[in-house]
């Protein structure tokens, strides 16, 4: 009766109601994990700058892990999500398996392939001499968890495409808090330092994997999980991959960009580097906000596609995009007044790092309102099945508008360049988003006028 419930709401029930509904439990996870990555870059610094820019380029090697559950997670999420609304449960179970089981699989690979050449690792994603000691602190254990880290990540994003996003908060939110009492635990009363930190880390990320996985080996969730029903068959492989390579791409760009940026800032100095990795993680409270309500939207506009329920698709964008730009204007505005306090709590007496971190997150304020709307176009592509416009877009903030810029910004600017180049890019990204909202307009337009052809 529940699971029929759950199909009956994102059918039935008001667009208002419903996308906020499986939008704030999101949120709410989703805040506490930046929570979390915040907790350890706050608790560490009082290490010195040295080990705050060692978490700093430890980043990058959390968006490595969630590269490789993110191909597999975003693009289950879409085609399970479509499948449902179509009344395909058994099928949408197989794509659940399938994606599970080979992101456990790639996660294995990454953390033996990490773990035999730890040092080059840290050296690749940006670790100055001075840092690359805490760094491989940092790595050790993070590794360690990364088999759990990317198979949760399918866990979490097939739990919101049912609907279940409140069994997906919980998951995410504990594991959170936990590392957040964990932190100074390890770090000061054991005496680990930042090994510490990535310890409680990792214990998180493995508590939050059993939470989510509970659920599905409990049989309280509309999908099963099964190692019978792994089937990496031709035609779900497919569209998983046309729809989440899109989300690796985009997660294997912010990596990229990630390591340049951190071998760029620390080329000028570890006070650089480490103003640029706080400022972003302080940036991740409103990103996360505005993914958060952009995934709540996704398997809302993907379960209603499938359905043919058109004039829901339509609606569903229309709210999304008017509540996303009105959100993001109201957070970029007080986030602004506070940058100086705020990265004061983390630089301390350290005036290079306070100026530049404060400076990023101004910036990444200004173009705040354009991210909010061009994450909701892209997870309209994403629910819809547009993997080309999903693509274009997810690749373009970390990638197409990123990278080409950076090299001649820091060129010309130094460090104030290096601070303003993500919302320089972000801006930017807005010249594709436009053209491709139109065109997703028409798909669905195209799409109602010639109801049950599939397009």
């Amino acid at each position: 009766m529940e699971q029929d419930l759950r199909k009956q709401r994102m059918l039935n029930d008001p667009i208002r109601k419903v996308i906020p509904a499986m939008a704030i439990p999101t949120i709410v996870a989703f805040l506490i994990n930046s929570i979390y990555s915040l907790a350890d870059t706050y608790f560490v610094s009082g290490l010195g700058t040295n080990a705050t820019a060692a978490v700093s380029v430890n980043a990058s090697l959390d968006q490595l892990i969630m590269m490789c559950g993110s191909l597999l997670a975003v693009g289950a999420n879409s085609y399970i999500a479509r499948l449902l609304g179509k009344g395909q449960d058994e099928k949408a179970s197989r794509v659940l398996s399938t994606a599970f089981f080979l992101a456990l699989i790639i996660g294995t690979a990454l953390l033996i392939v990490g773990s035999v050449w730890m040092l080059p690792m840290v050296r690749l994603l940006g670790a100055t001499p001075t840092c690359e000691r805490y760094s491989v602190e940092y790595a050790t254990y993070v590794l360690l968890a990364a088999p759990f880290m990317a198979s949760s990540f399918v866990l979490n994003q097939c739990l919101r495409s049912e609907g279940s996003a409140m069994l997906s908060m919980i998951g995410m939110g504990f594991g959170g808090i936990l590392n957040c009492v964990l932190d100074p635990i390890f770090i000061f009363g054991l005496e680990m330092g930042v090994a510490g930190a990535s310890l409680a880390t990792a214990i998180s990320k493995v508590v939050s994997f059993a939470i989510l996985v509970f659920p599905y080996i409990t049989k309280r969730s509309l999908l099963r999980l099964s190692i019978k029903n792994f089937r990496p068959s031709r035609d779900i492989m497919k569209e998983i991959v046309t729809v989440g390579a899109s989300s690796m791409f985009r997660s294997g760009l912010a990596v990229a960009a990630g390591i340049l940026l951190n071998d760029m800032a620390g080329n000028i100095s570890d006070s650089v580097l480490a103003g640029i990795g706080v400022s972003t993680k302080i940036m991740m409270f409103p990103f996360s906000i505005i993914l958060g309500f952009g995934t709540g939207f996704q398997p809302v506009a993907g379960f209603n596609w499938g359905a043919e329920r058109y004039d829901r698709v339509r609606e569903s964008y229309r709210f999304s995009s008017v509540v996303a730009l009105a959100g993001a204007v109201v957070m970029a505005a007080v986030l602004a007044i506070f940058a100086d306090p705020i990265i004061v709590a983390f630089a301390g007496a350290d005036p290079e790092m306070r100026q530049i971190g404060g400076l990023c997150i101004i910036l990444q304020c200004i173009s705040l309102p354009v991210h909010a709307w061009v994450a909701v176009v892209n997870m309209y592509c994403n629910g819809l099945g547009n993997a080309a416009g999903a693509f274009l877009l997810a690749t373009a903030r970390q990638g197409t508008c990123f990278i080409p810029i950076l090299f001649p910004m820091a060129s010309m600017f130094g460090a104030y360049g290096i601070a303003s180049v993500q919302a320089v890019a972000d801006v930017l990204t807005l010249l594709l988003a436009i053209p491709i909202a139109v065109y997703m307009a028409k798909k669905v337009a195209n799409a109602e006028k010639n109801k049950g052809i599939l397009l």
